[in-house]
């Protein structure tokens, strides 16, 4: 599709989205209104980012702040070309699924003032926040121009805790009401869920990212007049997982 965006672009359907929630081990959650759902796995880019923290760390123990030298110069560089070359094949992968199916509006979940360099603690920095999610935005922005898909930018309060199959509402960061709470809840590590899944109100489970990725639609659906009535528990229960390195072409 690299070359194709303005003959598809005429048949692209502005009133169908794709949500899109940013994480870690899965990178990109992507959730459509015409009821599909896929994973673009961010598990070898963590190892990649740990890896290399790992060795710029063992080399610059014991020397002075600032120390570089052409060991280091050459594993940032190593290290970059591959975060550009998964930027470019998941930013081209999503940008043809929206163009192969017709989905003219991308939405992502974004909340303001995030960049790839927050300190989010040391763990944290050593795998989420090193991965250029913000870049991947910026392609993704730079190809829906190029290809005539509309980007849509929101900022992602609550999309990860409210239950988007009970309806829960979803308020701004900040505004939250008093008294809200969420319908179900998103499960974590050793606590009989587990990471991954999202418990509903009546006990049914689904995958905890997709869910975010549709509530992430659900919070600009009125405004942009979206319609979620595919979005359903089979559509957010078993999205299809897809690796970087190996499935994806650019």
């Amino acid at each position: 599709y690299g070359n194709q965006g303005a003959t598809c672009n005429l048949a692209l359907d502005h009133t169908q989205a794709l949500g899109i929630d940013h994480g870690g081990d899965s990178w990109l959650t992507c959730v459509s209104t015409l009821g599909q759902s896929f994973i673009l796995d961010g598990r070898k880019l963590k190892s990649i980012n740990q890896l290399y923290n790992k060795r710029v760390a063992g080399i610059k123990a014991g020397k002075a702040q600032g120390f570089w030298n052409d060991q280091l110069a050459d594993l940032t560089e190593k290290r970059n070309r591959v975060m550009r070359d998964a930027i470019n094949k998941a930013a081209r992968f999503i940008v043809n699924h929206c163009l192969e199916h017709r989905i003219g509006m991308l939405v992502f979940g974004w909340n303001k003032g995030q960049k790839d360099g927050s300190n989010m603690g040391k763990k944290n920095n050593q795998t989420f926040v090193q991965i250029p999610t913000g870049r991947l935005k910026t392609r993704l922005q730079q190809l829906c121009e190029a290809d005539g898909i509309d980007f849509i930018e929101t900022e992602e309060a609550h999309t990860s805790k409210a239950s988007f199959l009970d309806r829960d509402s979803l308020p701004k960061y900040g505004e939250r009401p008093v008294g809200w709470r969420a319908s179900g809840k998103r499960g974590k590590k050793g606590d009989g869920l587990g990471r991954g899944q999202y418990k509903t109100a009546d006990g049914s489970r689904i995958n905890s990212d997709c869910n975010a990725a549709a509530n992430i639609i659900a919070k600009v659906a009125t405004q942009l007049g979206i319609n979620l009535a595919k979005v359903g528990r089979a559509v957010l229960n078993l999205p299809k997982r897809y690796d970087l390195f190996k499935d994806l072409s650019t």
